[in-house]
């Protein structure tokens, strides 16, 4: 007998309300997940290994083309990407969103038209940019003034090609410092305030081998709120009216980047989509009325609200040891295959799979394999009292971020990716093995 998850329970030990709508509850104490149990995910791939609802993420997909009808929604690619996820962003309805050549040429090799592709990056490579200008991609964000003669010496004769200039809007938000990229004094864009971006803007005018055709800002990631998002495009708003005043034209494009939070923990915040599409429509209309200006087409780049609440890493428990107080739980992976809450205090809500347990709740911190203190992925959580080595350990929201950061710290090897819909599993990502890692190894 199963219990399908909707989402709406109360916060608690046993709370499901952060895991994908597929999810479904089994008498002996398993879960399944797209109508696969987890159990068997992990006993037929081994663990640590990355689930993947492809339901999960492609209604998420549309809920954003729902709420941005008229918008360019792009999905961050950076986030998690592979052939198989490259293929549903596509069939949804979605652009792309890259940061790199590594990102961009698998994409385009798997099927996605290049054209739909935008190209971040604040230090964009050489061939970053022949690759972009090879493979013709929509449009190439400028994040510093040398990219602007670069770019434009790299295309070739007759060709123009489509950039934004990304700016700083001045608007602090984001769940971490080192995850705030809309105030002065981090890596990316270009001041408004210095006249950094303006200048920039002049200079990309003057280029006849670029075509501006947009302003681009991303003001900082896991947030959760309406009202950031609001002050950002009314002073992209603003500057826009001022390149039309001092240029004498009008920027068809502007771009919000994503950031868009959501919930890791029951009762966590997530950003509420729809409100924010409608708040922005509206605010839009209003400030683009009172600057005198058309209304551009608008484009958002959300990636991990897309492919976060998709994911369930899996693990399996190797020690238990109890230290004074404190109970701490090995598991089979760590921080090479998740690094955010050694990055960032990302906070994570594991579970008990794969067997029912009577035992009465017991507070331990999960911790990874590798040599390091901080090597934890989740501390002060509930767990059963008779958690012992064998059991699986299951983390939620577990699709953005994780397999993209991975590392080869201590040689450990990153997981696989399992895709599972309609009661079936398949294998997106092998698991990386000793043997790819010494083949690395060429030196004597």
């Amino acid at each position: 007998m199963t219990t399908a998850v909707m989402g709406t329970s109360e916060p608690g030990t046993d709370d499901l309300s952060v895991w994908p709508r597929s999810t479904a509850r089994h008498a002996h104490g398993g879960l399944s997940v797209g109508g696969v149990e987890l159990a068997d995910v992990a006993q037929r791939f081994g663990t640590p290994v990355y689930v993947l609802d492809e339901g999960e993420v492609r209604e998420r997909c549309r809920t954003y083309r729902d709420a941005f009808p008229e918008a360019e929604v792009l999905y961050a690619a950076k986030a998690f990407l592979s052939r198989a996820m490259v293929r549903w962003v596509h069939e949804e309805g979605l652009g792309l969103d890259v940061c790199s050549a590594g990102e961009l040429e698998p994409a385009v090799a798997a099927g996605f038209p290049p054209e739909r592709i935008v190209l971040h990056g604040n230090a964009k490579s050489p061939y970053d940019i022949t690759s972009a200008l090879r493979l013709g991609v929509g449009r190439i964000v400028i994040d510093s003034p040398s990219e602007i003669a670069r770019i434009a010496a790299a295309i070739g004769p007759e060709r123009r090609q489509k950039v934004l200039v990304r700016v700083v809007p001045g608007v602090s938000a984001g769940g971490h410092d080192k995850i705030r990229t809309g105030t002065e004094g981090q890596k990316f864009g270009l001041s408004v305030r210095d006249g950094s971006a303006q200048h920039a803007v002049a200079r990309v005018l003057a280029q006849p081998r670029l075509e501006l055709t947009g302003l681009h800002c991303h003001i900082g990631s896991q947030i959760t709120e309406v009202k950031p998002y609001l002050t950002a495009l009314r002073r992209m708003v603003g500057l826009m009216a001022r390149i039309r005043d001092a240029h004498g034209i009008t920027l068809p494009e502007l771009d919000l980047g994503g950031g868009h939070g959501i919930a890791y923990r029951p009762g966590e915040a997530a950003l509420d989509v729809t409100a924010l599409a409608r708040r922005l429509r509206s605010e839009l209309t209003a400030s683009c009325s009172a600057a005198g200006i058309p209304v551009p087409r608008l484009a958002i780049e959300p990636g991990r609200a897309v492919v976060g609440p998709a994911g369930v890493a899996l693990y399996r428990v190797l020690a238990v040891k109890h230290t004074g107080d404190t109970v701490f739980v090995a598991v089979d992976g760590g921080m090479s295959d998740n690094p955010r809450p050694a990055l960032y205090g990302a906070r994570y809500a594991p579970r008990l799979i794969g067997r029912a347990s009577t035992a009465a709740p017991r507070t331990a911190t999960v911790v990874g394999r590798h040599c390091e203190a901080g090597d934890v992925l989740a501390a002060g959580v509930e767990l059963p009292g008779d958690v012992r080595p064998g059991d699986l350990i299951a983390v939620p929201v577990a699709g953005a971020y994780q397999l993209s950061m991975a590392s080869g710290y201590n040689m450990v090897g990153r997981p696989p990716v399992v895709a599972v819909h309609e009661g079936a599993a398949r294998l997106l990502v092998r698991r990386e093995t000793l043997e790819d890692l010494r083949r690395r190894d060429v030196g004597a």
